[in-house]
C-alpha cells in the first residue's frame, strides 16, 4: 500500500489530469518512502487509480442515495394525488445505463495509454528511464572501464527544462492546496534526481555484483539526460529574467540548471503564468540518455627525488612551443606511476624547485603528485616498494625514495611554512681575483646575514617585481686555488644563490662579490638537503 492521506486525493487527481506520471504524483504528495517508488510503475498507477476511485465511487454512491431519496419522496407524494399508471416496460432494464461503470476491457486501454504517455514533469526519467534497461546500461559501461572500487556513488544530471515544468506543476497545485486551505512547503517535494537515485541504486548495485551505491564514495558513476526542447522551454525566461543568463565559452547553452533555477526563483508567479502554461503542455518525445561517465577522485603519491644531472629540468621545458630538453624530472618519475595507477593525467608539485643545471643530493627534494581519475587507487607497501624500484631502474639520471600514499590534507603541509625552512647547498665558486686560503677564511664566521633581493633578472619574465628579505644562517668554505674554492650554505628557503654569488648587476645587496672585493662566479651548485620532514621516512 502507497503511505497516502486523503488530504492528498485531490492533488492526485488533478496530477493525473494533467499527465503526470505516478512516480512524480507521489513526489507532489511528498512521499519519502522508498519502497514506494522502487515497486513496478504499473503497480504504482494502478494503486493510484484505486486510490481516488475509491471517493469517486463513494461520491457517485452518495449522489445515488440523495437522488433516490428524492425521488421516493416525489413518488409517494404523486402517489397521493394522481392516478397509478401502467408499470415501467421490462426492456427499459434490460438497457444500459449512462452511469455504468466502464468495462474492464476500457480500463486496461486507459491504463495502458497512461503508462505509455510522456509524463509532462519528468519527460520519462521516472517511467522507462529508470529500469533495469538502464540499470544495465549503467553497469556495463562501469565494467567496461575498469576501475577497482568498493563503492559507488550514482551522481544524476538533468535538462534545466524540469525545473521548469516541475514549477510549473507546483503553481497548478498550489491553487487545490490553497482551495483546500492545505499547508505543504515546495521544499517538500521529493527531487527528481532523489527519486531516480531511490529506484535505481538497488539495481545497479545488483547488475554489479553486489557493490554497496552509497551517498558519498570516492567513485562517481555519472548518469546525464538531455532533451530536444531545453532551449524551447526556458526561452521565455531569458527575456523576463535576462540578467540570470550569460553567455559560457565552456556551455553550449545558456539554459544552465543553476541559472534557470535562479530565474525562477526571482520571477513573479504571475509573470511565470503570463508566459508558461500551467499545467505544462504534453510533451512530444522523452529525455535521452547520454553514455555514462565515471570518474574516481585523485590519489596522492609523495616521495623525495634526487636528480644527478645537470642538464635535467623539473617540468618538460618547452619555449615558444619549441620543446629545449628530452625529458624532466616530473616525466620520469611520472611514468611509471601514471601506469600503476592507469591515471588519466597528474599534477606535480614540489618543495621549492631546482634549475636544470642544479643538481639535488643527499635525501632529496619532497615532490607530490596528484593522480587524476585513477582506475586503481590502492597499492600495498610491497607493490610501492616495487613501484619506487622501477622508477629508479628506469634512469640514472634521477632516483626516488620514501614513495608512499597520502591524503589531500596531507599534501599542504609539504607547502607549510616553506619560506620559514632552511636548504643547504655547495657552490663552486670562481674568482677574478686570485686568493689565498686566509682571504676566505672570514666567511665561515658570518652568521644570519641577510640579504635583499630584487627578482632576478632570469626569472622576471615569471615572478612579480619586488625586493624580497632573505637570509643566510651560515656559510664555510673549502680552499681549492688562486681562483676557485667551495662555498657551503646554510639558508632560508626561497634564496636566490646564484645570485648572492655574482650579485645580479647589484640587484642582490649584500652580495659575495662585495664580501670579497672582487666579481665572483658561480660554476656549479648543488642542493645537499630541503628541511621538510615530509613526507614520512620509509627504511629501506
Amino acid at each position: 500500500m502507497l503511505p497516502l492521506k486523503e488530504k492528498d486525493k485531490p492533488i492526485i487527481q488533478k496530477l493525473l489530469s494533467a499527465g503526470c506520471c505516478a512516480r512524480c504524483i507521489l513526489r507532489f504528495c511528498c512521499v519519502s518512502v522508498q519502497a514506494a517508488y522502487r515497486q513496478p510503475y504499473q503497480n504504482t498507477l494502478k494503486e493510484l487509480q484505486a486510490f481516488i476511485s475509491n471517493t469517486e465511487d463513494t461520491k457517485s454512491q452518495d449522489s445515488t442515495i440523495a437522488e433516490s431519496t428524492k425521488g421516493n419522496n416525489k413518488s409517494h407524494d404523486a402517489a397521493a394525488s394522481e392516478p397509478s399508471e401502467d408499470p415501467p416496460s421490462k426492456k427499459a432494464k434490460l438497457e444500459p445505463s449512462v452511469t455504468e461503470a466502464p468495462s474492464e476491457e476500457d480500463a486496461v486501454l486507459k491504463l495502458k495509454d497512461e503508462e505509455s504517455r510522456v509524463c509532462v514533469v519528468c519527460l520519462g526519467i521516472l517511467q522507462e528511464l529508470c529500469g533495469t534497461t538502464q540499470a544495465v546500461k549503467i553497469a556495463e559501461a562501469v565494467k567496461a572501464q575498469k576501475y577497482e572500487f568498493d563503492t559507488l556513488v550514482l551522481s544524476v544530471s538533468l535538462p534545466a527544462q524540469l525545473c521548469v515544468r516541475e514549477h510549473s506543476c507546483w503553481l497548478h497545485v498550489k491553487k487545490e492546496l490553497r482551495e483546500k486551505s492545505l499547508a505543504v512547503d515546495k521544499d517538500d517535494v521529493i527531487q527528481v534526481k532523489e527519486a531516480f537515485k531511490w529506484i535505481m541504486q538497488g539495481q545497479v548495485a545488483k547488475e554489479l555484483g553486489g557493490v554497496a551505491v552509497v551517498t558519498r564514495s570516492s567513485f562517481e558513476v555519472g548518469v546525464e539526460f538531455t532533451h530536444p526542447d531545453t532551449d524551447a522551454d526556458c526561452h521565455f525566461l531569458a527575456t523576463t529574467c535576462s540578467d540570470c543568463f550569460k553567455p559560457t565559452k565552456n556551455k553550449q547553452s545558456v539554459f544552465t540548471r543553476m541559472a534557470v533555477v535562479k530565474a525562477l526563483e526571482k520571477i513573479s508567479d504571475a509573470k511565470f503564468l503570463k508566459h508558461y502554461p500551467c499545467p505544462p503542455a504534453h510533451p512530444t518525445s522523452s529525455c535521452i540518455s547520454q553514455d555514462i561517465q565515471c570518474l574516481h577522485v585523485s590519489v596522492f603519491v609523495a616521495g623525495r627525488y634526487n636528480k644527478f644531472c645537470r642538464s635535467l629540468p623539473q617540468t618538460p621545458w618547452v619555449i615558444d612551443g619549441e620543446r629545449r630538453m628530452e625529458s624532466s624530472v616530473e616525466e620520469l618519475i611520472a611514468a611509471a606511476i601514471l601506469s600503476s595507477f592507469r591515471a588519466s593525467g597528474f599534477n606535480f608539485s614540489s618543495s621549492g624547485r631546482e634549475d636544470v643545471d642544479v643538481r639535488t643530493l643527499g635525501n632529496g627534494r619532497p615532490f607530490a603528485m596528484e593522480l587524476l581519475n585513477p582506475h586503481r587507487s590502492r597499492l600495498n607497501k610491497v607493490e610501492m616498494k616495487q613501484l619506487q624500484e622501477t622508477i629508479n631502474k628506469s634512469s640514472d639520471k634521477i632516483r626516488v625514495r620514501d614513495l608512499q600514499i597520502v591524503t589531500r590534507e596531507a599534501m599542504g603541509r609539504m607547502k607549510e611554512g616553506e619560506e620559514e625552512k632552511t636548504k643547504s647547498y655547495t657552490a663552486l665558486i670562481w674568482t677574478q681575483k686570485p686568493i689565498q686560503r686566509e682571504d676566505i677564511s672570514f666567511i665561515d664566521d658570518i652568521k644570519d646575514l641577510t640579504l635583499d633581493q630584487k627578482t632576478p633578472l632570469r626569472v622576471l619574465h615569471r615572478r612579480a617585481l619586488a625586493v624580497r628579505q632573505r637570509v643566510i644562517h651560515s656559510m664555510n668554505t673549502r680552499f681549492l686555488d688562486s681562483h676557485h674554492f667551495y662555498l657551503g650554505l646554510k639558508t632560508q628557503a626561497g634564496t636566490y644563490i646564484k645570485e648572492f654569488v655574482h650579485g645580479d648587476f647589484g640587484r642582490t645587496k649584500p652580495n659575495l662579490c662585495q664580501l670579497l672585493n672582487t666579481d665572483t662566479d658561480i660554476l656549479e651548485l648543488d642542493v645537499e638537503s630541503v628541511d621538510v620532514d615530509w613526507p614520512p621516512s620509509i627504511p629501506e
